[in-house]
């Protein structure tokens, strides 16, 4: 064999020494793949046991969004449920084969590393694995919350409910105080639960000025108020003498022709004769009055909180197990995937795919095509959640650029060395 004609052997440990063909690396792919799947679904036949505490665990960022009457999923379908959780459990068994996912990966291309490099198997296997529970975890901590929150609740709503709920706090203090005769103490849980709805910024009410147009037939407000009334006439008549003072006989009749007039559709005769009851109730002692007066305030001012809450919340949310579950799943994949890039660029810097520089060089089209893969994959349209999707994209990506970088410098210092 004459010198020109002869082949130099490749060097032991190196990557020539391990070339192989296409179909040699096509059967060597389909045993990788065939392994992941054996794994998803031993895997996912274990997640089936725990199905229904894990479906509720993963929704507890949609159900904590929602109204409290509305925390709940529906399904439109006989099997709809059993279909969730049989697709709960082998999603989880897609979660819990992660780190076979990347020991086969690893497995696949470490024909062309060199020795030394292939001994960052073991970390690259628990990085991957903690890269993964990371994004997943800000994604159900961070994104989740505040996603649903955005798309579920609506905030001038919300402020308004809230100041309801304290407000209807401190209106049962006041009436418990009131039949213990502890008028001072009654009035000031009225005049404090007043204060709160009556406090300027969101959700601010105020009686004959919400802010907004209620229909002139919707009932809720003279309903409510009526109500209202009727525990104000509940604690005075239990603290009544017998006889009981007409003025207090008075205010029942007063209320009667309330409730007939509220049955009319008669609202604003409702309210007024409601008043002259309220007001006959703070004759019963003039000392008194005004502790009256502030109570019915306070039952009125209720009254038409909760009529502009509901006039204001006329959708309610109606969600399925199905939609909301692959919904979720999807951003759980998603972010779990994203934070995966640095390694998953290590890699191919690693086989030579792809180069610091030419990463580098097409920075600004990464960064590009990053917010438009952000946009399509949230669902919402606002910019807080698309910067918590687009912006760890970003963070990944110059991660996985400085991680190549690392990668050909040690890679330059061995074969230097050599």
């Amino acid at each position: 064999m004459s010198e020109g004609s002869a082949k130099a052997l490749p060097a032991p440990g190196s990557p020539e020494e391990f070339r192989m063909s296409l179909m040699e690396h096509l059967s060597e792919l389909r045993t990788r793949l065939l392994r992941v799947t054996l794994s998803v679904l031993a895997l996912g036949a274990l997640g089936l046991v725990f199905a229904r505490p894990l479906y509720g665990l993963l929704m507890r960022p949609v159900l904590l969004s929602l109204p409290q009457e509305a925390a709940s999923f529906v399904y439109t379908s006989a099997i709809e449920e059993i279909n969730v959780l049989m697709k709960m459990g082998l999603y989880c068994g897609v979660f819990l084969s992660t780190p076979v996912l990347l020991f086969q990966i690893w497995s696949f291309v470490a024909p062309g590393l060199y020795d030394e490099e292939k001994k960052y198997a073991g970390p690259f296997i628990f990085a991957g694995t903690l890269a993964f529970l990371v994004g997943t975890a800000f994604c159900y901590f961070v994104v989740l919350p505040s996603m649903f929150q955005f798309l579920l609740q609506k905030e001038d709503v919300v402020q308004v409910q809230r100041r309801l709920e304290l407000a209807q706090l401190r209106e049962s203090d006041a009436l418990r105080w009131l039949r213990l005769g502890d008028f001072d103490r009654a009035g000031a849980a009225a005049r404090g639960a007043l204060g709160d709805l009556e406090a300027p910024g969101e959700g601010q009410a105020s009686d004959g000025a919400l802010g907004i147009t209620l229909n002139p037939k919707d009932s809720v407000d003279v309903r409510l108020r009526l109500e209202g009334l009727g525990r104000l006439l509940d604690v005075a008549l239990a603290r009544a003498p017998a006889p009981a003072p007409a003025a207090l006989v008075d205010a029942l009749n007063k209320r009667e022709l309330a409730v007939k007039a509220y049955g009319a559709d008669h609202f604003a005769e409702a309210k007024q004769h409601a008043d002259e009851a309220a007001a006959l109730l703070t004759s019963l002692d003039a000392t008194r009055a005004q502790d009256w007066a502030d109570l019915w305030r306070l039952e009125r001012l209720l009254g038409v909180g909760t009529a502009q809450a509901e006039a204001q919340n006329w959708t309610k949310p109606m969600l399925s197990m199905s939609e909301q579950l692959s919904l979720v799943l999807v951003l759980e994949l998603a972010f779990g995937v994203i934070f995966e890039l640095p390694l998953v660029m290590m890699v191919l810097g690693l086989v030579g795919l792809v180069t610091s520089s030419f990463l580098f060089k097409y920075q600004r089209h990464a960064f590009v095509l990053c917010l438009v893969l952000a946009a399509v994959i949230t669902p919402t349209g606002d910019a807080v959640n698309l910067a918590l999707m687009g912006g760890p994209m970003m963070l990944c990506y110059e991660l996985g650029v400085l991680l190549v970088w690392l990668v050909e410098r040690r890679r330059n210092r061995a074969q230097a060395a050599a």
